[in-house]
């Protein structure tokens, strides 16, 4: 059901020119949570609103997989179920905490009109989404390259990443170079333990020689190597 609302969210975005918003989208904190969540409005007619908290993973790939909130996690809303009116905010207060940390978990609001038209059930899922730290000073460098490989044959620079922190890291841009050529890439998160598999474009006719992860507070550079049986 969560992938469905999520296409049709993406479908029906332009119609709807975002009509629907919640703030803050990530928030993160230390030990435990205590936040609000601003839920808006801007349609010009209601909609009722249901939260659905979900734990998840993100795969090598990049694709989050979402699962029921896992049992370690307590979460206390003020609401779970109501209504907006149009052009009205209403704020959603909560707290958490885990059992082990750190800990993340994704609140989602789905937002569908009050009187359903047709056979189509059309729900927008907007996510407002928490990490939570342990007390303790945040890890430095623990992100490691496991393979930067350049694959002439596909044209692809073929790199995977580790978290080996207890911290969430966000990669905020990838840059691969030669000389001076260089191409960039978006950024990503990366969760405490987690693994990222990057397949990325070369266009250029010289092999790239470096790639360059900008972290939020460091900056991680690898050397390529030529490889054309990388995975």
């Amino acid at each position: 059901m969560l992938r469905i609302g999520l296409s049709f969210a993406l479908f029906f975005s332009g119609c709807c020119s975002f009509a629907q918003t919640v703030s803050p989208v990530i928030v993160e904190y230390t030990g435990k949570a205590a936040g609000r969540i601003a839920l808006t409005n801007n349609a010009l007619v209601p909609m009722v609103v249901v939260l659905e908290p979900h734990s998840f993973s993100i795969a090598p790939n990049g694709n989050g997989v979402y699962r029921p909130l896992d049992p370690d996690i307590h979460l206390k809303l003020s609401s779970m179920s109501f209504r907006i009116d149009p052009g009205q905010t209403y704020y959603v207060f909560y707290k958490a905490t885990a059992d082990k940390l750190p800990a993340w978990f994704t609140i989602y609001s789905a937002f569908s009109p009050p009187h359903h038209a047709g056979s189509m059930d059309v729900r927008i899922l907007l996510p407002h989404t928490v990490y939570i730290y342990p007390k303790k000073q945040r890890s430095k460098g623990m992100v490691a390259v496991t393979q930067a490989a350049w694959n002439a044959k596909t044209g692809k620079v073929v790199c995977d990443l580790d978290n080996r922190g207890v911290d969430l890291e966000r990669v905020q841009q990838v840059r691969i170079d030669s000389g001076n050529l260089s191409e960039t890439d978006p950024g990503f998160p990366l969760l405490p333990g987690g693994t990222r598999h990057l397949e990325l474009s070369w266009s250029e006719k010289e092999p790239p020689q470096t790639i360059l992860f900008q972290l939020e507070h460091s900056t991680l550079q690898q050397p390529v190597v030529a490889g054309s049986d990388a995975k």
